[in-house]
């Protein structure tokens, strides 16, 4: 049966595909959420040389887009998701911000796709969702009001909006979104000839279960591994293509077999907290060579489902951003550090062979770590920000400072940085499991050096 319908399948695709302008490249994701990063001409020459093809932004600001013209450098600009709702309602909304986020730029910028928001599921509360397709349509009004017909309206989608990962035939849109958001956007995407443009994260699907997925299934690198999906008899080589395809069949159980889907991030973190495993360099460069290599080929390889199909890919990131909030690995996705130096070298066109790279260092991490682990201050941190972090945290009505009080065991020494690194550990000790990270606003890092002292017992956390 499944030699009957793969062909069919992929037959229906390429003729959808015929008269559409559609290519394999890489490019990178440019996030500024740092205090450290280089000025936007120094970053776009950065982009440059690491042979970006494209580029995509997470805003639209201007000092960015002007550097950008003339640059041959393809662009992706986004609508904020606090503006999605008013944009939805407000078409005089929708204009202008394409008047002023737009228009002074083309066609000197090559914008090429401009995102209603970004990861909206993830990231925005339930009433939001509904206005995602509505503006998505407002603003594709405004862009063929202002004539500008080359850019593809859409939204960046996680692969949260999926019910499952395995097997990808069996792959449906979770039901709160399928028929409410998912199928009239399917819908516009389809009739602008648009993309389906989706963040897929190999690395935290593993790293959520690395006893039953194999590292090297993750990372491009299987030799002997593989996994056949009972439905199609399709057989998956890396993890990556697995999860690609469940979109591919997501969209098939909606009726829809002929949109295309642009990978808007991928990537692989460069480190991380003591807590997560496998977060290195050497893993990081191995998963964006080898997505590089895949990408890039000629022909195309696709996935099992579109066997030849390009798959034009956006890495993230261009820098490790140290404002990023989260566990560590949100601030290690960086090709390059803030000061332009490379965290280990690429080459996005695919061009340079793997011998002519520097060794790696191997990785030290790629089991879970055993033992306890303390949450404390950063040496140096700003004391009136630690100040501020230590009173939030004490002003939670949860027992958590009750040690550091005049009289306790922890109070001395009676130091700012000692009580904040007594709050830090015993807070995330508490409220790991919710979902707090050691970050604190940057101001915390792990450790495991058990700071106690006399009878001042720090709280850890054991793994």
């Amino acid at each position: 049966m499944a030699t009957l319908l793969i062909p069919l399948f992929v037959f229906s695709f390429l003729v959808s595909i015929s008269s559409a302008e559609f290519s394999s490249f890489v490019g990178v994701n440019y996030g500024q959420l740092g205090n450290n990063l280089p000025p936007p001409w120094k970053s776009v020459e950065l982009i440059k040389s690491l042979k970006a093809k494209h580029v995509k932004l997470y805003d639209a600001k201007p000092e960015i887009l002007k550097v950008l013209q003339n640059s041959n450098l393809q662009v992706t600009i986004m609508v904020p998701n606090e503006l999605v709702f008013n944009i939805s309602t407000n078409q005089t909304l929708a204009d202008q911000w394409v008047k002023t986020n737009v228009v002074p730029f083309y066609p000197k910028t090559l914008i090429r796709n401009l995102f209603v928001g970004n990861e909206i599921f993830s990231s925005t509360p339930p009433d939001v969702w509904l206005s995602l397709v509505p503006a998505m349509r407002r603003v594709n009004y405004s862009l063929k009001k202002y004539g500008i017909s080359k850019v593809k309206v859409g939204t960046s989608l996680a692969i949260d909006v999926l019910e499952s990962l395995f097997p990808p035939s069996n792959s449906t849109f979770r039901a709160d979104l399928s028929d409410r958001v998912m199928k009239p956007m399917l819908q516009f995407l389809r009739r602008t000839k648009s993309f389906y443009f989706f963040d897929v994260y190999p690395y935290f699907t593993w790293a959520a279960d690395p006893t039953h997925v194999n590292l090297d299934y993750a990372l491009f690198e299987s030799k002997n591994i593989t996994i056949t999906d009972p439905g199609t008899g399709l057989v998956y080589h890396n993890l990556f293509d697995q999860m690609v395809d469940a979109v591919h069949f997501a969209m098939k159980r909606l009726g829809y077999t002929d949109i295309q889907i642009f990978i808007a991030e991928t990537g692989w973190p460069n480190g991380g907290d003591i807590d997560q495993i496998g977060a290195n360099t050497y893993n990081a460069a191995t998963y964006n060579r080898n997505l590089v290599k895949k990408v890039t080929a000629k022909p195309a390889i696709g996935t099992p489902a579109r066997p030849g199909s390009p798959l034009p890919s956006l890495i993230f990131a261009l820098f490790n951003e140290n404002q990023k909030p989260g566990p560590s690995t949100e601030r290690h996705f960086g090709l390059l550090y803030p000061n332009g130096s490379h965290v280990y070298y690429i080459d996005l066109s695919g061009k340079t062979p793997d011998s002519e790279f520097k060794p790696l260092p191997p990785p030290e991490n790629n089991v879970p770590y055993k033992g306890k682990i303390w949450c404390v201050a950063v040496k140096g941190a700003n004391k009136t920000a630690l100040g501020d972090e230590l009173w939030h945290a004490c002003s939670q009505g949860n027992l958590t400072c009750d040690a550091i009080r005049p009289g306790k065991p922890c109070f001395k020494p009676d130091s700012l940085v000692w009580h904040a690194s007594y709050v830090f550990s015993s807070y995330w000790w508490q409220f790991r499991k919710s979902g707090t990270t050691c970050f604190f606003n940057g101001l915390a890092t792990q450790t495991t050096k058990d700071p106690s002292y006399g009878s001042c017992k720090f709280p850890s956390v054991t793994l």
